[in-house]
């Protein structure tokens, strides 16, 4: 059989259903990827001439069930050399099983959930910062610029394990200097939320739940106790979330994996602004940090390729785990474990109708 001149790069991904506007974006990323990895030739491995990256990629509806069917198919039929996830940390989880019993290495730039971690999927390459990070830095910001605040409700969805990490981390981080009461919801009731809220007087509030469960709650904001002075949720770190709310998303706080202003001493790949001018070019919108986390996970993927010379999943793998390194994304690196802890988040504010970065250690705007 003739060997193959193509490296073939696939994923299940959101194009429909609950999870589609940021699906597309990661799938957006990761062609604008491919199409700057083959304007270069391609991706050289070893001493062979550079092969050109053909990227396959099947809709999973936002359902676990399908994700598994087109992850099988990939490694099955397509016969992928690389296998990138889904957005989205319960699909992720459910593509995970799946490569890890193909022994397959996931890139993972979707799946933000510490529960990816916990499953002993030593297999799982990450860029992003896991969801227990998300809002950790809220309560340090909160003592600098509001010292007088001290009573913080963290309203939970208790059907993610996304929303209970990022809920874990502001809890920890807050416990020796606040009041923290943590509210959980299986099936989101506006006006029993807002009456419990009235109950408790809170001074801040975060939501931890799904763009659309953040959206409802944020839309019943005049319901909520005049005693609340700060909020902050996790969809506020996408412009989505402003094109929903419009003025209602003034002076919310949120986690975002990347912003385009932010910048960073490059390695490798491009700069920021050739990403977002390339974006802007190719699909006619910003990119959000969805589409910079794939990207950047491609690059990732060729890094590792370029430094092995190989397409060896554990060849692959043992390269992820010395990588400490900085694309236009952030930092790389990972622990034993695999967890991401070389990347920071950055909390955003919304300010007349922009993201201002609310600037952590570490960065420079």
């Amino acid at each position: 059989m003739e060997p193959r001149r193509e490296i073939l790069v696939g994923l299940s991904i959101s194009l429909t259903g609950r999870f589609s506007v940021q699906g597309r974006q990661a799938v957006d990323g990761l062609r604008l990827w491919q199409s700057y990895v083959n304007g270069q030739g391609g991706i050289t491995i070893g001493q062979a001439a550079p092969q050109p990256v053909r990227l396959i990629f099947y809709d999973d509806q936002s359902r676990a069930s399908l994700a598994r069917e087109n992850a099988l198919g990939l490694l099955r039929q397509d016969r992928v050399d690389a296998l990138f996830g889904p957005y989205a940390s319960g699909l992720t989880m459910t593509v995970a099983e799946v490569a890890h019993g193909h022994s397959k290495v996931l890139w993972n730039h979707g799946g933000s959930s510490d529960e990816v971690l916990k499953r002993d999927w030593q297999h799982v390459v990450s860029t992003a910062t896991p969801a227990s990070d998300y809002l950790r830095d809220l309560p340090c910001w909160l003592e600098r610029q509001a010292p007088t605040l001290r009573r913080i409700c963290v309203v939970q969805s208790g059907r993610s394990t996304f929303a209970s990490h990022v809920a874990r981390g502001v809890a920890q981080a807050a416990a020796s200097k606040y009041l923290t009461k943590l509210v959980t919801y299986s099936a989101l009731d506006v006006e029993v939320l807002s009456r419990e809220l009235r109950g408790l007087r809170p001074e801040v509030l975060v939501l931890a739940g799904s763009f659309a469960q953040e959206i409802q709650i944020m839309r019943a904001r005049q319901r909520w106790p005049a005693s609340i002075q700060v909020a902050a949720a996790v969809a506020a770190g996408v412009h989505a979330f402003h094109d929903e709310l419009d003025r209602a998303a003034e002076g919310v706080i949120g986690p975002s994996q990347w912003e385009a202003h932010t910048s960073f001493p490059v390695n490798f790949g491009p700069d920021a602004a050739w990403f977002v001018r390339n974006f802007r070019q190719q699909f006619g919108r910003e990119p959000e940090y969805t589409a910079a986390g794939s990207f950047a996970a491609g690059l990732i993927f060729r890094e590792c390729v370029r430094q092995t010379g190989s397409l060896r999943d554990n060849d692959l793998l043992a390269a992820a785990a010395e990588l400490d390194c900085y694309s236009f994304y952030g930092r790389f690196h990972v622990d034993s474990s695999g967890r991401q802890i070389g990347h920071q988040i950055l909390l955003i504010q919304w300010n007349q109708d922009e993201k201002v970065v609310l600037q952590p250690p570490g960065y420079t705007e």
